[in-house]
């Protein structure tokens, strides 16, 4: 084999290499990791050989040269962040402010894609597995199918998941079970006895996690949480309007709401604020995030707090260690979430 190694002395492989441990030709091999395998029918099978291959003998393809000979211009490594195209797509602000702030912080520079996806269907990025288009990838809100398919599948970059869990992937994550338990807590020391829930109707084990922290805290505690009383809408403040305005027809309403997400709630401040009903005299809210927007809706929300910009930092130094292979894969970093307390709830008795 004609061995090559990088800049820092790490050991890479070539197509020959590849083509000759998958047994099949160099052309087939080249076609497969150029992500033309579908194109040109060369079979699943063959094409799994050729990704494993590749796995194995460490092979990265060189993305900037590959722009320089299709005269291109000459391009820096690539760091993918791939989110998913629905209503959280507006939340990529603040995240994506922590990310190029840490890139910036860099002796190197990097390239940065925003690559949405549509949820459960992250299989269809196929450069997670050739590795054609970036060299590291950022994967956020990833539904639980997503999850299943990155479980079983065996990418040829390094992959950071975002508030996901995994033994097989590196992950920045807090603990929302926790965040929950918080949540009933409070709530249960502010001697709250009915309560609800509102979350958002998408798959996600993050909001599955919160849901059942609460549950969980609320029943030991002797909440009273009626099926009734927990309910699903869209992730946007409409969804959290519509949900509000189900809930304000239950038989006894809650007097507090967990409600999962801050955009969520600025949909229920203004459902009730049409009733009359007044927060928090008449029915108290946290919710979760603490995003900008929490600190400007009246009464502005009491709600747990993520510390955003410190995991979008850890999600770009653990890619860019992965990348040039100062560190094994994986990579677990968890922080911690916090109350903060403003008018929609008060704080422990």
């Amino acid at each position: 084999m004609n061995n090559r190694f990088t800049k820092k002395g790490v050991y890479m492989s070539g197509i020959k290499e590849i083509a000759e441990l998958a047994q099949v030709s160099e052309a087939t091999t080249s076609l497969v990791l150029n992500g033309k395998g579908d194109a040109s029918r060369i079979s699943s099978a063959t094409q799994q050989k050729v990704f494993e291959a590749a796995k194995t003998l460490n092979y990265r393809p060189n993305i900037s040269a590959r722009r320089l000979r299709n005269g291109g211009e000459k391009v820096l490594p690539v760091i993918a962040l791939l989110w998913t195209l629905d209503s959280r797509a507006s939340l990529v602000g603040p995240f994506l402010k922590g990310i190029q702030t840490t890139i910036s912080n860099y002796n190197e520079e990097f390239d940065l894609m925003i690559q949405p996806f549509l949820g459960s269907q992250l299989s269809e990025i196929r450069s997670l597995i050739t590795g054609t288009r970036f060299n590291g990838a950022i994967i956020v809100n990833p539904t639980e199918q997503d999850e299943q398919f990155l479980e079983a599948a065996n990418p040829s970059i390094p992959i950071v998941l975002y508030q996901r869990s995994s033994q097989k992937y590196s992950c920045v994550n807090v603990d929302n079970f926790k965040s929950g338990q918080e949540v009933a807590t409070l709530f249960a020391n502010r001697g709250h006895r009915e309560v609800g829930i509102v979350l958002p109707n998408v798959s996600s084990t993050a909001i599955r996690k919160r849901k059942e922290g609460f549950l969980t805290m609320a029943d030991e505690l002797g909440l009273h949480v009626r099926l009734e009383n927990i309910i699903f809408n869209d992730f946007n403040e409409t969804g959290g309007y519509n949900a509000f305005q189900k809930l304000m027809q239950s038989s006894i309403l809650p007097s507090a709401v967990f409600v999962a997400s801050d955009q969520m709630s600025v949909g229920a401040l203004s459902a009730l604020n049409e009733q009359g009903i007044q927060v928090p005299h008449d029915i108290e809210i946290v919710s979760h995030d603490n995003y900008e927007v929490s600190k400007f809706t009246i009464p502005p929300l009491t709600t747990m707090h993520i510390p955003l910009d410190e995991m979008a930092t850890a999600c770009v130094q653990i890619l860019v260690d992965l990348m040039h292979h100062q560190v094994t894969a994986p990579i677990h970093k968890n922080f911690e979430t916090h109350l903060v307390v403003r008018e929609t709830c008060g704080g422990f008795k």
